[in-house]
C-alpha cells in the first residue's frame, strides 16, 4: 500500500517551480518507493490556490506544468482560470485557508507546509501551523533568524520540523551536525564558505582579476542577485551561520554578528543605484581588495569569503559532552562580555573566561592556508569544516555545490521524504 503525502507549497519561484518540476519527474521513482506526493495547494506572494476537496483532489502533473510555466512568465496565480476544481484565496483569505486546511489535515495526515518564498511575513503562518500538527519543510532562511522567541517557538516541535536547504542548498550540512550532535558529540567550531557568489568572486580574484571585473562576469553568469550588493553585503551568509548557531544551542540575534560587507556604507543602496554601484562604485573597491588578496599571498594564504562560528576558547574539548553542554547552556543565559566561570566538572578545576560574542561569530574575508579545504574551494562550491571532541584534528568536511535552484529544491524534496518516517 502506497503512502500519500499531501503537500502545501509556499512561494512559487525559482525554488519552488523546480520542486514541482522535480516531484513530477520523481513520480516513478516514488512509486516504486511506496508513496505519492499529493500537491493540494501553491500560494504566491498575492493568492492561494488550492483544489477543492483538500481530503481527496490534488493538482494534476499538466496543472503541476501550467502553474510553473504561468510563473515562470512572471503572472500571479491568480491569473490561472483554467485549472478545473480549484479554489483561489488572496491576501488575508489566502492565510487563514493554509491555516484551516492545516486544522483540518496536519495531525490526521501529516501535511507538510513547504516554504520556498524568501518572506519574513511567514513565520507567523508556519508557527500556527505546527501547532496542527503540520510538518514543516524551509528552503526559506527568514523564518529561521527571526526573534529567538520565534524561533523557540517554531522549533518546539523539532522533529517535524527539516530545513537542510537553508544553508548550502542541497548539501548535507544541517543533517550532519544534527547527526553529530545527537551522538553527544559536541561541536564547538564551524567554518564555512557558504556564499557561492562569493566563493567564486575569491576565488577569481585570487588568480589575479580585478574584483569588479570578477564581479560583473558573475553577474552576467546569473550568479548574483539583480544588484550585486545583496550578496556583497554578507547578510545571506550570516543568515546562514545565524542557523548553524542556533542549531548548536546558542540562543543568539543577527544584531549579534560581527557582519563585513564588501562595499562601504557610500556606495549602499540607500546612496547610488544599482547602475552607478557597477559602473563607478566597484571599481572604487578594486585596490584595496587586490591589496588585501596580495598580502594574503605574501604569507602563503589566500582570502575568502567565511563564515566562522568558533567557542573553542572556552570549552575543554578532551573532557566531553556533559562539561560542553553545561558552558553552553550557561552562555545562553550570559551574552555580554561579561567574566564568565566555568567549571571543569571532570576535573573539578574552574577558570575565568571572557565571552563575547562577535569575538566568536564573525562574517567576512579571512586569510585561509591555500592547502584548506577552504583554501582549495574553487567557483560557486560551498564547504563546511565541522570541529568537534571526535573531530578536532582532522574536521568533518563537507563539499559541493552550495548554490542554484535545481539543487536546493532537491534538498526541499529530500527532507519531504525523510519526515516520512515519522508517520
Amino acid at each position: 500500500m502506497r503512502k500519500i503525502i499531501p503537500l502545501l507549497l509556499m512561494g512559487c519561484g525559482g525554488v519552488g517551480r523546480q520542486l514541482l518540476d522535480h516531484i513530477i519527474n520523481c513520480r516513478s521513482l516514488h512509486s516504486k518507493q511506496g508513496f505519492v506526493l499529493r500537491v493540494l495547494g501553491i500560494c504566491d506572494s498575492r493568492s492561494l490556490l488550492v483544489v477543492d476537496d483538500v481530503s481527496t483532489m490534488e493538482f494534476s502533473d499538466a496543472s503541476l506544468a501550467k502553474i510553473c510555466s504561468a510563473k515562470s512568465s512572471g503572472s500571479s496565480l491568480s491569473n490561472l482560470l483554467d485549472l478545473g476544481q480549484c479554489q483561489k484565496f488572496k491576501d488575508s483569505e489566502a492565510k487563514e485557508k493554509v491555516i484551516d486546511i492545516a486544522g483540518l489535515l496536519g495531525r490526521s495526515t501529516g501535511l507538510v507546509v513547504i516554504d520556498c518564498s524568501a518572506s519574513s511575513e511567514t513565520i507567523q503562518t508556519l508557527k500556527q501551523v505546527v501547532d496542527h500538527g503540520c510538518c514543516i519543510v524551509l528552503a526559506n532562511k527568514k523564518p529561521l533568524t527571526c526573534s529567538i522567541e520565534d524561533h523557540e517557538k517554531l522549533m518546539s516541535e523539532f522533529r517535524r520540523i527539516r530545513f537542510e536547504s537553508t544553508v548550502g542548498a542541497g548539501l548535507p550540512v544541517i543533517a550532519s551536525v544534527t547527526r553529530v550532535l545527537a551522538s553527544g558529540d559536541p561541536i564547538y567550531r564551524i567554518v564555512g564558505g557558504l556564499s557561492g557568489t562569493l566563493g567564486y568572486v575569491m576565488s577569481e580574484v585570487a588568480d589575479g582579476k580585478s574584483f569588479s571585473q570578477v564581479v560583473k562576469a558573475a553577474k552576467s553568469l546569473g550568479y548574483t542577485e539583480p544588484d550585486p550588493r545583496d550578496d556583497l553585503s554578507g547578510m545571506d551568509v550570516a543568515r546562514k551561520g545565524l542557523i548553524l548557531s542556533r542549531l548548536l544551542g546558542h540562543k543568539i540575534e543577527m544584531s549579534d554578528i560581527k557582519v563585513e560587507s564588501l562595499y562601504p556604507d557610500e556606495l549602499g543602496p540607500n546612496s547610488m543605484s544599482t547602475e552607478d554601484f557597477i559602473s563607478k562604485g566597484l571599481p572604487s573597491l578594486d585596490k584595496d581588495i587586490s591589496e588585501r588578496v596580495k598580502g594574503a599571498s605574501a604569507k602563503g594564504n589566500v582570502l575568502r569569503y567565511v563564515c566562522v562560528i568558533d567557542y573553542s576558547s572556552f570549552v575543554n574539548v578532551e573532557d566531553g559532552p556533559q562539561v560542553v553542554r553545561w558552558t553552553t547552556k550557561l552562555i545562553t543565559i550570559l551574552f555580554e562580555s561579561w567574566p564568565i566561570l566555568v567549571w571543569n566538572f571532570v576535573t573539578l578545576d574552574c577558570a575565568i573566561v571572557n565571552f563575547k560574542i562577535d569575538d566568536n561569530f564573525k562574517v567576512g574575508l579571512q586569510e585561509i592556508p591555500k592547502d584548506s579545504p577552504l583554501g582549495r574551494l574553487r567557483g560557486s562550491d560551498n564547504v563546511v569544516e565541522i570541529y568537534s571532541r571526535c573531530y578536532k584534528d582532522s574536521p568533518f568536511v563537507i563539499q559541493g555545490a552550495g548554490a542554484g535552484n535545481d539543487t536546493t529544491a532537491a534538498g526541499v524534496l529530500a527532507d519531504i521524504i525523510d519526515l516520512q518516517d515519522l508517520f
